[in-house]
């Protein structure tokens, strides 16, 4: 076993974190928080995972439910495609192989959702299979821990660090392993103000000898944020919203949403036209940025109020839905938001 990895397994067993609600040897649970976690910090997702289990506690739950039930549960979590891909991956588990997560990291890796390193992260927790990982953490730990110069993103240089990983890997103990790397750039390796003196690599650590811990890994270089804006019409009626699913692809697939409108509609004419509602008025509402990966969305929402109760939605995918049940719907977060601020304000109260 190498000295990286005894290194490691010794220090997690002492200083690692055990008292996760996804450290189990159930293949379900470690899929679930392994698609949870990409991207998205461990404080976060704990309540999203424990109110998941709740609603669906196994694989056939999960994969029985209409995706719109997923996406609900998913609201606020972000990267919508990842609960698209859970629902698809569970019917795939379910009718491909009888509803049991295959050990083989390659075989898993052909699932919806599940890349590289998730794979062998659910199999070497699951199963104990020796594979390597090479998510965010761990690239950070050995471009530090190695001195590997370049931006992890590009292919040569995460090409060389897949090398790295599996020359790495311990005959043993792979679970500890692959947790403690988790681990230590969660805690101690971190992307900012990295704990050193709590390492148990400094005394090796090439980043730290040469003090070059604020510049490995190689940040990503530089590109201009693409900005975009969007008007969003909060059309109201007796206590209840207009809501609408938004199209599978794009931002907030399978979502509902606010019906965006067109740049350069006049708001009543277009709602008259669309719904069928007579408008008795339209107010401006204070704009707002939500930010996404690759671009900044400006929104720009316009308070609708239309003349007696709500009629029946012709429109494919338009539901008015009570403004006391919004946690029943699944919203992204910044329309969420929004209309809980307008609540507040008793905007939504009835003339």
């Amino acid at each position: 076993m190498s000295t990286f990895a005894t290194t490691l397994i010794n220090w997690q067993r002492s200083h690692g974190r055990h008292d996760l609600p996804w450290q189990t040897r159930d293949a379900y649970r470690v899929w679930l928080s392994e698609i949870m976690l990409q991207q998205t910090q461990v404080d976060t997702v704990i309540p999203y995972y424990g109110r998941f289990l709740e609603r669906f506690p196994d694989l056939p739950s999960l994969a029985a439910a209409p995706v719109e039930d997923v996406l609900t549960l998913w609201s606020g979590l972000g990267y919508y495609a990842r609960a698209r891909n859970l629902h698809k991956c569970a019917q795939a588990v379910m009718g491909r192989h009888g509803g049991v997560f295959p050990a083989d990291p390659a075989v898993l890796a052909e699932l919806p959702g599940i890349g590289r390193s998730t794979a062998a992260a659910i199999s070497a927790f699951s199963y104990g299979t020796r594979a390597a990982i090479l998510d965010g953490n761990v690239k950070r730990v050995l471009a530090r821990a190695f001195g590997i110069e370049g931006f992890p993103g590009t292919k040569p240089v995460e090409s060389s660090m897949w090398q790295l990983a599996e020359s790495l890997l311990p005959a043993s103990d792979v679970d500890i392993y692959t947790q403690a790397q988790m681990d230590l750039g969660a805690t101690v390796c971190t992307r900012g103000r990295p704990a050193c003196s709590r390492c148990p690599l400094a005394t090796t650590c090439v980043a730290l000898k040469d003090g070059r811990v604020a510049d490995l890994p190689t940040p990503r270089p530089k590109k201009i944020t693409r900005q975009r804006s969007g008007r969003f019409a909060v059309i109201l009626a007796n206590g209840t919203v207009l809501l609408e699913r938004r199209p599978p692809a794009g931002i907030w697939g399978g979502l509902q949403s606010l019906p965006e409108l067109p740049e350069d509609a006049d708001t009543a004419d277009w709602v008259s036209a669309r719904y069928g509602l007579t408008v008795r008025g339209v107010t401006p509402l204070a704009g707002f940025r939500h930010v996404f990966t690759h671009f900044t969305l400006e929104l720009q929402p316009e308070a609708v109020e239309v003349a007696g109760p709500p009629v029946a939605c012709t429109e494919a995918g338009a539901v008015w839905h009570p403004l006391e049940r919004l946690d029943e719907a699944a919203l992204p977060a910044p329309i969420r938001k929004l209309l809980e601020q307008l609540e507040r304000r008793d905007l939504f109260s009835p003339p």
